[in-house]
């Protein structure tokens, strides 16, 4: 009987042993699989924004009005979405104003991580254009759609009218012009004549379009 009472406590204590291997596997399996998502939320694991899309390319000079969005990497305390105000000028946290209107974003990105850089290590800053505001053109007369819309890329003639949603009935589509105001704030008008343009004959009127330039349909 002492015996078997042995061997069955040997037995007993065998299988809480094997138990206790169980749980403690089970758990670091456990932290194992959740390790991930602490990762994931840890500052070192924030996505690089540095490739966020842009509605320009990065020729264009910001203007006034224009909406901004500003990265500092691993500084969310510090990105910000800033319109240009009248003066030409953005506020940001930690350094405070900067001149944005006349740069490209490249040049005010490389100003803003100048300035923050006597705050913070090597920084890393990318600005966006979100929305122009600040270069427009104008379509109007017999458009399906006349208004003032946003030059944030190369528009021809041809793109302003097809933006604008096409001529309406009764268009005079070999009279159409452009209304162009130098920097001394003289107007000149410049001709366009869509049958011709469509067809070939004069492709050279197929103008792009500068800031404030407006396309009439009579």
């Amino acid at each position: 009987m002492r015996i078997a009472s042995r061997l069955f406590a040997i037995g007993g204590t065998f299988i809480l042993a094997l138990t206790a291997m169980a749980a403690a596997q089970q758990s670091t399996a456990a932290r194992t699989s959740s390790q991930p998502e602490v990762a994931a939320s840890s500052p070192e694991a924030l996505p690089n924004l540095s490739n966020a899309p842009s509605v320009v390319d990065a020729r264009y000079v910001i203007g006034n009005s224009d909406l901004l969005q500003v990265y500092v990497w691993k500084e969310p305390e510090l990105t910000e979405s800033v319109p240009v105000r009248s003066d030409g000028k953005i506020s940001l946290p930690l350094i405070g104003e900067v001149q944005a209107t006349g740069r490209t974003p490249v040049q005010l990105k490389e100003e803003i991580t100048a300035k923050l850089s006597t705050y913070l290590t090597s920084p890393t800053v990318t600005v966006v254009v979100m929305q122009v505001n600040s270069q427009k053109f104008n379509v109007l007369g017999r458009v399906a759609k006349p208004g003032s819309y946003s030059l944030s890329a190369s528009t021809t003639v041809l793109d302003a009218i097809a933006v604008a949603g096409g001529f309406l009935d009764f268009a005079k589509e070999k009279n159409i012009y452009i209304l162009r105001r130098d920097s001394r704030g003289k107007e000149s008008r410049i001709a366009f004549n869509y049958k011709d343009v469509i067809r070939g004959s004069h492709p050279e009127q197929n103008i792009t379009l500068v800031p404030n330039d407006t396309v009439i349909v009579p």
